[in-house]
């Protein structure tokens, strides 16, 4: 009985082996058997049932895992993808696949095909190799090529493979280390020294304290066997269980201090080179030396943990403490010096933890631990650490990778940059440039032409009602900047596009910045002078057609809400995808509805981006806060002038003058013509009205009355 109910156990948590076709999950067997067609089965591996051994009977082959166990880096959806990775005993890569994204350009865009052929490019890689995205192969590091239109969805990957595939390789011993990734040893500034006192030497953390009471240790036990026991009463949970102190001695301001200058000196002439010693304090009911170290020599309570590793204390490393000179300082129930030896490799300039381990006895020979560290890190002003010289590619590796993506991209962010502060400049000074309607429409006819080909065809920087949702369940799902920093072209869009809609609104994104709109409105400028015939919605219908992109983006947002991945489907809706970051190549029904859209638009200007954008409509929302009327109307606009409620080529100006700026794309032609006196009807008549005072002798408002008898 006791073997079947451990059998299940053993099953449910995965632990036994499993035959091949057996083996979870699915799209990983496929991965195995291309890496080892000859594998049978697959058993967990001891000392980390994420690594699976794979076998051919009792033959070796080789181990897979799946990288979410290792890494859980968000990609451009801000979720982490799953890939299957086969080893085999000599750390090289036989195959790979990512069998699980959120991508929503591989979800509807990008066909997979293309994705596992950049995977494929893996194979035969070892383990340890750096790789990069892009660029040229040298001989210290191997490039794979990208992935057009994914390139952030790419470079997860990328990392997501190479990075766990190095931990799993030095884990299981096939690759080496990254023992020599740990920076210069620190050197203590050993002439260096200032009197201080306790107050100050525990004010600037030369010294750090832990204070654990009665009741926490109690509640660190619920949940486990040894819940209930020996636990405080209810008023005394508040009694301090320990009153600990640590601090690292090397240091003369600390040492001296503590020790006075004849026991300081002493110290130091006991260590040898390499050998660091520390203090430890304590009172409260709670013993941390324990009486371990007395049966076995090793203290049992208390331990170093740095860079990953545990040093432990034998009675060798102890030294009593008794007199302290430390001004200020309180009595102790309990001192000690510890000495960490040289064969731990421990750099005082780097945080490092004392763990104070608590035992509670559940039986004759079970215990229950719980352990509480506190965190130790040498301030600045006491040591040294030698530079390390690195090269821009080691430099860069070491970096987040989001930081990687900005550097790679260094050249569409300047450009795109150029490019905002010349319409910064634009906006700035309008009112000087619509006085000059031909360079006006020159700048334009130029700036949606750099937004179409650069922003958008180049660098990909067409924003979507996906960002807008995605970014408003980030703030509930636990927002991180990295999730956004990623894609650095969208970064920086959406940083100005906010500045923008609170300044001056939706319209100035959706009428310079953005590349699908650019797309139409360039096509409807040569349609024009092709002489193709123009359309004018009735204003009434027109105003109606307005609610249908506030409809799809609320129709978005709530399927959002139970599933963010259908509203991605849905959001299709929008053709940029399509149009602008797969540049129509893409399957028929998407081209279709893309191409259906702009000749449309070829007889009534930019008909999608008027009665059909969600994005515009989520742009929109915010618009009624913006701080800038800069669009200039007198008081005859509406009564009785309506040239340019007539002129307005997305009808964003009413019957009665005023304009509708969460309409408006902020095209400036209204503007042209309110200083243009030969164009402006008030205008032209302020200026006829001059030139009949000019030729009167009377008033310039009075014409001569001569009488006829």
């Amino acid at each position: 009985m006791l073997t079947a109910a451990l059998s299940l156990v053993l099953m449910a948590t995965g632990a036994v082996a499993a035959p091949l076709d057996s083996y979870e999950p699915i799209k990983a067997r496929d991965v195995i058997a291309t890496a080892f067609p000859e594998a049978e089965e697959v058993r967990p591996l001891e000392d980390n049932r994420a690594i699976k051994e794979v076998y051919a009977g009792d033959e070796l082959l080789g181990y897979t895992y799946q990288t979410l166990d290792f890494l859980q880096t968000p990609a451009y959806s801000g979720k982490p993808l799953d890939a299957t990775v086969v080893m085999d005993t000599g750390g090289e890569i036989r195959a790979t696949k990512v069998i699980h994204h959120d991508e929503p350009i591989l979800l509807i865009g990008i066909p997979e095909r293309k994705m596992h052929e950049f995977t494929d490019q893996y194979t035969g890689l070892a383990a340890d190799q750096r790789v990069t995205v892009g660029g040229q192969s040298s001989e210290t590091r191997v490039s794979v090529d990208g992935l057009s239109g994914a390139t952030v969805t790419v470079m997860v990957i990328n990392e997501v493979i190479m990075k766990s595939a190095h931990r799993v390789g030095v884990e299981l011993g096939l690759v080496e280390g990254a023992g020599d990734a740990r920076p210069p040893e620190a050197d203590i500034k050993t002439e260096s020294f200032e009197p201080k006192n306790w107050q100050e030497l525990t004010g600037d953390g030369s010294i750090r304290r832990l204070l654990l009471t009665r009741g926490q240790v109690d509640d660190s036990f619920k949940g486990t066997e040894a819940e209930g026991i020996d636990t405080a009463p209810a008023d005394e949970r508040n009694e301090p269980f320990i009153d600990l102190y640590t601090g690292y001695l090397n240091a003369p301001t600390i040492g001296r201090n503590l020790l006075g200058q004849s026991q300081y000196d002493w110290l130091m002439d006991e260590l040898q080179e390499g050998e660091h010693a520390i203090v430890v304090m304590a009172n409260g009911e709670y013993s941390f030396k324990g009486s371990g170290y007395v049966r076995g020599g090793i203290f049992d309570r208390v331990q170093i943990r740095q860079f990953g590793d545990t040093f432990n204390f034998r009675d060798l490393d102890f030294y009593r403490l008794s007199d302290v000179y430390a001004e200020g300082m309180p009595e102790f129930t309990e001192m000690a010096i510890f000495i960490v030896r040289q064969q731990y490799k421990f750099d005082p300039g780097t945080e490092w933890s004392l763990e104070l381990t608590v035992k509670r006895q559940t039986g004759p020979l079970d215990s229950e631990f719980q352990v509480f560290p506190l965190s130790y890190q040498l301030p600045d002003q006491y040591y040294t650490r030698p530079e390390v010289e690195l090269t821009q590619e080691q430099w860069l590796e070491e970096q987040p990778l989001w930081v990687q993506v900005w550097y790679q991209k260094k050249f569409q962010v300047a450009v795109l940059g150029l490019g905002l502060i010349f319409l910064l400049f634009i906006l700035f000074f309008q009112d000087w440039l619509v006085k000059k309607p031909k360079v006006t429409r020159w700048i334009r006819h130029a700036f949606l032409t750099y937004t179409l080909v650069f922003i958008g065809w180049y660098a990909l920087g067409q924003l979507s009602v996906v960002n807008v949702l995605t970014f408003v369940h980030s703030l509930f799902s636990g927002f991180t900047w990295e999730t956004f920093l990623i894609d650095p072209v969208m970064f920086v869009l959406w940083a100005v596009v906010a500045g923008i809609i609170l300044l001056w609104g939706r319209a100035v994104y959706c009428g310079w910045l953005c590349p699908f709109g650019a797309l139409q409105e360039l096509v409807n400028e040569i349609a024009r002078k092709l002489k193709v015939p123009q359309y004018t919605v009735p204003f009434p219908i027109h105003e109606r057609l307005w609610a249908i992109k506030y409809i799809i983006l609320l129709v978005l947002f709530g399927v959002s809400l139970d599933s963010m991945a259908t509203a991605e489907q849905l959001a299709e809706v929008e053709p940029f995808k399509t149009a602008i970051t797969l540049k129509f190549d893409r399957s028929w029904p998407f081209v279709t509805y893309a191409v259906l859209l702009i000749v449309v638009n070829i007889f009534t200007r930019k008909v999608f981006c008027r009665y059909m954008c969600p994005l515009g409509a989520a742009l929109a929302l915010p618009t009624k806060i913006r701080v800038f009327d800069w669009l200039k109307r007198r008081k005859e606009c509406g009564h009785p002038c309506r040239l340019c409620e007539k002129e307005c080529e997305v009808q964003a100006i009413h019957p009665d003058g005023t304009i509708n700026y969460q309409e408006c794309h902020y095209c400036l032609d209204c503007q042209m013509t309110y200083f243009d006196d030969n164009k402006c009807p008030p205008l032209i008549v302020k200026r006829r009205g001059k030139r009949r005072g000019q030729n009167s002798p009377g008033r310039p408002e009075q014409i001569p009355v001569t009488q006829v008898t």
